[in-house]
């Protein structure tokens, strides 16, 4: 039935007989829905702005006209002024009397030589492209077209670069936070460690700290590279392979590293990798995981939520995991002591440590 011109309350229509009269009488919004369907739009202009180059074309010709813009990068002059028009409603871009400028959300996150840019970030965040489009293939068969399983390098090496600053950026505050400077001589154990992130703000924050730099062939070296670039070469073993088959000392680390690897891996593969992390800590050391992690009910983080169909578009087992979930699966392997911490907005981390003695069952966890 269509919405009547000027809907009004039914008389005898009352909380008191039946249903909820308001639904008779104000529709709700479509502006929900639209705002979903137009993210389609955003994301696909933001892609092809960094993909031409205009953020830091902008930047260097500034305030510009679109029709130098197009000049300057060698498109089309009408369909550039098109897209300059949308990166200024998403804010990404000012119009201003004598031509457009950058924000200063642009400025720092979407120029190659932004403070803290993410123009690597932009077309691989979200998985293969062309898994989206089969999503309720997806949700009816359990597994996308092309999941990441099946070449993990190809994909994790641009994503491993892409977030590289900001895992380093949060890592180094973590490391502040739990006073690792205080701790010298830390050994370190980064399982599916990417470009290591994790493992070299332990080594810059704890003098003579060493590491364990763990991750598949064809993205440990990018490790390699890190750490080459921070002068810790010296400090850090490769060890490339499955995190899940590799040889691990037990009882060897005083600080394993999980970060961003248990998504990927869903609840029964990141139970593993908790007791893998168990066994190789020594007594009283730490265990740290780092994810993007649900709260107790769907709404709580609504980033994870998503995350949650990004994984399930993606990969054959990725998952996103509530924090009481965690914690279970923590308490189960041994671990006791679990503390949450954001060291940057947005960036979730637990600790936990393995305790000096075994648990026994009626001790407190």
């Amino acid at each position: 039935m269509a919405d009547a011109p000027y809907p009004e309350l039914k008389k005898t229509h009352t909380m008191a007989r039946v249903g909820r009269p308001w639904h008779d009488t104000k529709p709700p919004p479509a502006a929900g829905v639209w705002g979903v369907i137009q993210g389609f739009v955003n994301y696909w202009a933001l892609v092809a702005a960094v993909e031409l180059g205009v953020f830091d074309a902008v930047g260097r010709l500034g305030p510009v006209e679109p029709v130098a813009l197009a000049a300057d990068l060698g498109t089309d002059a009408a369909r550039t002024a098109d897209l300059v028009d949308a990166l200024v409603v998403l804010g990404f871009l000012e119009a201003q009397h004598d031509g457009i400028v950058l924000s200063d959300a642009a400025e720092r996150y979407l120029t190659t030589g932004g403070a803290a840019s993410m123009t690597e970030l932009v077309a691989v965040a979200n998985g293969p492209h062309v898994n989206w489009p089969e999503l309720a293939t997806t949700v009816r068969t359990g597994t996308p077209p092309e999941p990441v399983d099946d070449d993990p390098v190809s994909f994790y090496r641009p994503l491993v670069e892409a977030t590289f600053p900001t895992q380093h950026r949060a890592a180094l505050r973590l490391a502040a936070r739990l006073g690792w400077a205080r701790r010298p001589g830390l050994r370190v154990l980064d399982l599916g460690a990417g470009g290591a992130p994790w493992a070299l703000a332990a080594c810059l924050a704890s003098p003579g700290a060493s590491a364990v730099v763990n991750d598949l062939p064809g993205v440990i070296e990018l490790a390699a590279a890190k750490a080459a670039g921070l002068g810790l070469s010296e400090r850090v073993e490769l060890r490339p392979g499955d995190y899940h088959a590799i040889a691990i000392e037990p009882g060897a680390y005083d600080l394993v590293v999980l970060a961003h690897v248990c998504r990927a891996e869903g609840g029964a593969g990141t139970r593993r990798l908790l007791a893998r992390a168990f066994d190789a800590l020594r007594p009283e050391g730490t265990l740290v995981v780092a994810d993007y992690v649900r709260g107790a009910t769907r709404t709580t983080n609504p980033f994870a939520a998503l995350m949650g169909v990004t994984l399930a578009a993606s990969t054959r087992h990725g998952a996103t995991f509530t924090g009481p979930e965690l914690v279970g699966w923590l308490a189960d392997a041994g671990f006791a002591a679990v503390r949450f911490h954001e060291p940057i907005g947005g960036q979730y981390a637990y600790t936990a440590e393995r305790p000096a003695r075994p648990r026994n069952p009626g001790d407190p966890s």
